[in-house]
């Protein structure tokens, strides 16, 4: 049922190269092929028989090339940067340079930083730059030596652009200078990206270094990759460390070294991953069997990117607004200059951007995985989206980094949506992409704003000449598709384009209130009371409703203290486990017992005494990014969760010596100043929402839905450990502070919603129109409810939560909260 869209980021491995590999091991053994022994032969044997199916597999030969094994592409590049034979500034000859292509990769421009140490200056090269620059040097400055690595990718794993492989023996030769400057200039290419999906003949286009990564290409294994070198720079690279198998000969005492003669050897520092090396034989064998050769490939995945952008790219709304902006060099008519990657931003009516995040979690609802961000490729991402260097300063500031999720600042795009294609895509995964987009853009389940006129939405019909599928296969060329019309609100008229002004709070927990911040007190209405009290004592686990409880130092008491893990102890949500909802814990505080219940099972029980004794083992773990110690709950609990889930699974509890130290976050304004310490969950120590607010979106979905939500069914979706009986919705959103009795809380932010919120905690079901339903409420956003920590008082009341206590709320600085005049201002968002 997955729809995978990222094999620019992996393949996919077949059940056939897990056969042929175990069933290898199974019948041979293989040894450390260091050693001399029988099995230790056979392993060394194996490995230089893969060495020169690789170098076939790129049309070359061991005469030409030689390959050495490395973790990976990333390891590939460092060890270039380090042994590359660089003449530093300084010295009385004309020194190196390293240049490389915008379009370049994370693990290319971060060469730089050994160049740099090294005193050799980098160039970045822009594309257009490259191809204007066919100028021959003087002839009086062609005889110089002085050595320069020029690096670029086959493929931009950004936009799937091919960059000429003609450029290699151009740059060689000298026809062709990246930068002008006396020298012998030497070609690295980046070829990871390109040969998951395209030939690469070495024979005709002989680049002096290529790093690949296997994973690309087979899906498995990962972890292993290789760099080829040409035979005539070989003898040239320079090394200065020398790891176990490298050394023919050394001495502990002196500074003695003598290499082995074998480049590889040289170069492969320690044992090899052998095993991992074996499996690509069979890696080889399959991709052939399968697909009948890379030439083969290229041409399958290019005609599901060419299908899939023409449509894409036909896509408009009413207005004649396009759906999507697509980031591309090329208009994808052919496969020598376009690989099988799609880059763009999904944009509403008006030209907006849409969030990558918003897309990504509306993406994985329909169960396709597409990647979303920069894509480790900053400099392409810049050229695209027109991001300048001090945006990007700028949006460092605001808090965002590399592979998070925020995905606008101050209203701009800060990375885009990618969708890329594998030998083992077929056209149905193609139209699967396609009709989400259809599903969330061009039809009424995603109403931009609430409560809008008909209009209709129409795509312009694709021409398919140049397809091989079956026209019964095909998108309906044309939808008729009633939606409704925007309103006019001061908050989204406008030209389109224009980027908003920031909004004043961060839509993030890590954006607390200022400390500097002069707080309101609401004026006058109707009492706030809690009207429900929910803990969740196993993370992501149904929910036990109390109506008084003791709150400790990180929330409610007991409060995600334990979290179910699979077999390789990470931490297991409904995102992936969706029955977890299914599982009922209780705490019995006076025999001081969890009881676990659940359909078809015999009730089990786990005690609440810490068991961090000699026989408790403790292990790390990641919540949300966080570090905390937990330790094993033990085997009966394993067997009977395993036997309920249907899959391997563990409880873990977290270790209450290590809470103070696991599991913090600082948060600004809040009286204690001082970290604050959590449980298992995931941004702060408690999630409230309003009763008004669940009614104000109730009323919103219901009108969506065939069969309408039940208030308790939609509170429990939204799993909040407070709920309150406010006069207006969405008024909690303004509050700065609140105290419940005795107890005071500081707002840390907005929670953004996932997910988890389309589950059905009775069911375990999916609706996926409940996401989609809140961000059309919201304008957008998937904010509902707000993130507390408590400021704990030296008080004689004891620290209790009550259902029925009064709330009071403190205004942010300069809010005040106005009754709204109409239903639609409500629902501004």
């Amino acid at each position: 049922g997955i729809t995978y869209l990222d094999h620019a980021g992996s393949a996919l491995f077949p059940e056939s190269l897990l056969k042929a590999f175990t069933d290898d091991l199974r019948n041979n053994v293989y040894g450390n092929p260091h050693s001399q022994n029988i099995s230790s032969k056979l392993t060394y044997d194996t490995i230089e028989h893969v060495r020169y199916r690789i170098l076939q597999h790129f049309h070359t030969t061991a005469e030409d090339y030689t390959l050495i094994f490395t973790s990976g592409c990333t390891a590939a590049l460092k060890l270039i940067a380090e042994s590359f034979p660089w003449i530093p500034e300084g010295t009385k000859q004309p020194s190196s340079r390293f240049c490389y292509l915008t379009d370049s990769h994370t693990s290319v421009v971060g060469m730089r930083g050994i160049t740099a140490a090294m005193n050799v200056l980098s160039v970045p090269v822009k594309p257009k730059e490259i191809l204007l620059a066919k100028s021959r040097l003087p002839a009086e400055e062609q005889n110089c030596t002085t050595p320069h690595l020029f690096s670029y990718p086959a493929q931009s794993n950004f936009s799937g652009t091919k960059y000429p492989l003609s450029w290699i023996q151009d740059i060689k030769s000298g026809k062709l200078c990246p930068i002008k400057i006396p020298g012998k200039w030497f070609v690295l290419l980046d070829a990871a990206s390109y040969v998951s999906s395209s030939p690469l003949d070495l024979g005709v286009h002989q680049a002096d270094f290529i790093p690949i990564s296997f994973y690309k290409i087979f899906g498995f294994p990962t972890g292993l990759g290789a760099l080829l070198v040409n035979n005539r720079i070989a003898p040239l690279l320079r090394k200065t460390y020398f790891g176990g198998g490298t050394a023919a000969a050394y001495l502990t005492g002196e500074d003695f070294y003598f290499p082995r003669k074998s480049v590889a050897e040289r170069f492969e520092d320690g044992t090899v991953s052998f095993l991992d090396i074996i499996a690509l034989k069979h890696g080889f064998d399959v991709l052939e069997k399968l697909t009948g050769g890379m030439e083969k490939i290229k041409q399958h995945t290019f005609a599901l990117a060419h299908y899939t952008y023409t449509v894409l790219s036909n896509f408009k709304y009413a207005n004649g607004a396009p759906v999507v902006r697509i980031y591309s060099d090329t208009d994808f008519s052919n496969p020598e200059v376009q690989g099988p990657i799609i880059n763009f931003n999904v944009l509403d009516e008006n030209g907006e951007v849409l969030g990558f995040s918003q897309v990504d979690s509306m993406a994985s609802l329909h169960n396709i995985h597409v990647r979303t961000g920069c894509f480790c490729n900053t400099g392409a991402c810049q050229l695209h989206l027109g991001i300048s260097n001090e945006d990007i300063q700028r949006n460092l500031q605001a808090g965002h980094v590399c592979g998070d999720n925020i995905d606008l600042v101050d209203g701009r795009p800060t990375g885009s949506v990618r969708i890329s294609f594998g030998y083992m895509s077929s056209f149905e995964d193609a139209q699967n992409f396609l009709n989400f987009i259809i599903a969330t853009r061009l039809s009424k389940s995603d109403t931009e704003i609430p409560f809008q006129s008909a209009t209709k939405l129409t795509t312009e019909s694709v021409p398919d000449d140049h397809l091989s599928f079956n026209n019964a296969d095909k998108l309906s060329p044309v939808l008729q598709i009633s939606d409704r019309e925007p309103r006019n609100s001061p908050s989204e008229t406008g030209t389109t384009g224009n980027w908003q002004p920031p909004e004043p709070e961060a839509e993030s927990i890590r954006a607390a209130v200022s400390e500097t911040a002069v707080p309101t007190c609401r004026k006058g209405g109707k009492p706030i009371t809690v009207a429900k009290i929910y803990l969740y004592p196993i993370k992501s686990c149904s929910a036990f409703e109390v109506t008084e409880w003791p709150v400790g130092n990180q929330g409610l008491l007991y409060d995600r203290n334990w979290m179910v893990v699979n077999q390789n102890g990470v931490c297991m949500t409904q995102k992936q486990e969706p029955r977890l909802c299914l599982v009922n814990p209780s705490i019995d505080l006076k025999q001081k017992i969890m009881v676990i219940r659940a359909e078809g099972m015999d009730p089990i029980s786990v005690s609440l005494e810490d068991n961090t004794g000699k026989e408790a083992v403790i292990c790390e773990s990641k919540v949300c990014s966080h570090r905390v110690k937990t330790y094993d709950c033990g085997e009966r609990i394993a067997d009977w969760l395993s036997t309920f889930l249907g899959r391997p699974c563990r409880l873990i509890r977290q270790s209450s010596d290590m809470k103070s130290k696991s599991h913090q976050k600082n948060t600004k304004g809040l009286s204690s100043a001082t970290n604050i310490s959590l449980s298992l969950v995931n941004e702060a120590q408690y999630l409230l929402i309003n009763v008004a607010s669940i009614l104000q979106l109730k009323e919103h979905i219901s009108a969506r839905l065939k069969e309408p939500l039940g208030i308790e069914e939609l509170i429990r979706r939204f799993r909040a450990n407070i709920v309150i009986s406010a006069p207006e919705s969405f008024e909690e959103e303004e509050w700065a502070e609140i105290s419940i009795g005795a107890l005071q809380f500081q707002v840390v932010g907005p929670c953004s919603r996932c997910q988890i919120i389309c589950i059905d905690q009775q069911s375990g079901e999916r609706n996926k129109e409940i996401l989609q339903s809140l961000s059309a409420a919201r304008g957008r956003k998937t904010n509902f409810g707000i993130y507390l920590m408590n400021q704990p008082l030296r008080s004689s009341f004891p620290d209790l939560l009550s259902v029925g206590s009064q709330v009071l709320p403190v205004l942010k600085e300069n809010t005040e909260i106005q009754p709204p005049t109409s239903s639609e201002e409500k629902y501004s968002g």
